[in-house]
């Protein structure tokens, strides 16, 4: 097995577990992973979403040294890919990439397709298709011009430059760094305090702030409106007892009415 699904609580990870290539993705780890997505998306028990891998290393990316062989057309293998980027991406739950080590090609576009990324100070990104007479995928020609802008989003896609952490984190690759040490407690603080958050709103922000990148102000003006109606009926009523009685709130993701909000 070269992913492993394990629960704690309500943090679901996702591990990568190929150290021998340096956790490098073939297609069954890509259908595993794919079908991992699509069962957590609809999962009440799961709050938070946690991508990394083994052995000192996020992922070198799909296994190229693959390519070429099976009877799998590439075709298929890449519907695959952007089959799971996309699952990945339309999570209802907040996701964390934790990187540690290498995170290129389309693990780099991966770990940017979730909605933290945390590097240990050993990071290293790279879009490095050019490299291999290959160019983006895994989502990274929508995401990496959203990310650095379309002038950096060129010189990393095109030169398939290896960025470290600390540049990583000043072009927006990365949210956070953290020392190697430090990188696993301040991931668990951070899905703490995501799992206590109000799962539908979270839901509700993640879907807003992706369709505004395609639409214009109107639209998400009106999409803001609908999905805070669906707010007002599950956890907005719990938010404002607690205010009211100076507590945290619980926030469960369930439906529910709050008959005390005036007309």
């Amino acid at each position: 097995m070269t992913l492993h699904v394990t629960d704690e609580g309500p943090v679901r990870t996702l591990t990568f577990d190929n150290p021998g290539k340096k956790n490098a993705i073939d297609v069954s780890t890509w259908q595993t992973l794919g079908d991992a997505l699509r069962e957590t998306a609809y999962s009440a028990d799961v709050r938070v979403v946690v991508l990394t891998g083994t052995g000192g290393d996020f992922s070198s990316g799909a296994d190229v040294s693959r390519l070429g062989t099976g009877s799998t057309h590439p075709y298929r293998r890449m519907r695959l890919t952007g089959e799971v980027a996309a699952a990945l991406h339309a999570l209802p739950q907040p996701t964390v990439a934790k990187v540690e080590g290498v995170a290129v090609g389309a693990a780099a576009n991966l770990a940017l397709g979730c909605d933290f990324v945390v590097a240990s100070t050993t990071a290293r990104f790279s879009e490095i298709f050019t490299k291999r007479g290959l160019s983006l995928d895994a989502g990274g020609s929508w995401l990496l011009p959203r990310t650095v802008g379309m002038l950096q989003a060129k010189r990393l896609a095109l030169l398939g430059d290896l960025v470290g952490a600390e540049e990583a984190l000043a072009l927006g690759l990365a949210t956070w760094v953290r020392p190697a040490e430090e990188l696993d407690g301040f991931v668990a603080d951070l899905c703490d305090r995501l799992a206590a958050g109000p799962p539908v709103a979270y839901a509700q922000t993640k879907d807003l702030l992706h369709r505004a990148a395609l639409g214009s102000f109107e639209q998400a003006l009106a999409h803001e409106s609908a999905a805070q109606v669906v707010n007002f009926g599950t956890d907005a009523p719990a938010a404002k007892r607690a205010f009211a009685d100076h507590t945290a709130p619980d926030f469960t993701g369930e439906w529910q009415l709050d008959t005390t909000q005036e007309d």
